[in-house]
């Protein structure tokens, strides 16, 4: 696998859902991976990348950013409101808005600096106890509380359940955006990324399947 092949394969599934080319933006996730890694898929010419935490981010990219011009920033991991400065400062896109006490304090973080990442609310589509996200009966609700905090949500984001078809998790999140007039759909990794596609998917999440295994951090 590599990054040539995730591409051909995600323009296969636009053509086959009727969607245009280049309809899916490609995150790259790069979390726990080698600084030699990254750097080889930035020379293919790839700039859309994915983080899930925010220290990590900050010990990469700003060199990455160097020496590579037009990279584009995506977190999409659970954000700590004590983090939420450094990864407005860092990200162009934090997928992860989850809870009202975060998007109050970017909402103030962003009338203190005048500039905001674009933003995606998770939404808990499984309703499992152990992950983040707004459960899909408030979506709704957190979505016009957002919008009131002049936010600028851009769309949703899931993680399906592991043991579950992920077909009706993109399908729900669709809806749910839908009835919002959100575009944005964060939605799609690795082994079924192709079916979020079919299911409007404007963003996918990869990282293995580009990068090869992760290799955490000894120690």
């Amino acid at each position: 696998m590599g990054l040539n092949d995730i591409l051909s394969r995600m323009n296969k599934a636009e053509r086959a859902a009727g969607r245009p080319e280049g309809a899916t933006k490609l995150i790259a996730v790069s979390k726990v991976q080698p600084n030699d890694r990254v750097r080889a898929v930035l020379e293919q010419g790839h700039r859309i990348f994915g983080e899930n935490r925010v220290q990590e981010a900050a010990g990469k990219w700003p060199e990455f950013r160097e020496n590579f011009d037009g990279i584009e920033l995506h977190l999409i991991g659970p954000l700590q409101t004590n983090k939420a400065r450094q990864a407005m400062e860092l990200a162009q896109a934090i997928h992860s808005v989850d809870r009202p006490k975060l998007a109050k304090t970017l909402a103030r973080l962003a009338q203190e600096t005048g500039a905001c990442p674009d933003l995606f609310i998770q939404v808990n589509t499984g309703e499992e106890p152990q992950k983040a996200g707004i459960l899909p009966a408030d979506a709704d609700g957190f979505v016009a509380e957002c919008r009131a905090l002049d936010l600028p949500i851009k769309g949703l984001m899931c993680i399906p359940p592991v043991d579950e078809e992920p077909s009706l998790h993109f399908a729900l999140l669709a809806k749910i955006a839908a009835c919002n007039g959100l575009e944005g759909l964060s939605m799609g990794m690795s082994g079924d990324f192709e079916r979020a596609i079919a299911l409007g998917a404007t963003h996918i999440r990869v990282g293995s399947a580009i990068f090869g295994d992760r290799v955490p951090p000894s120690g």
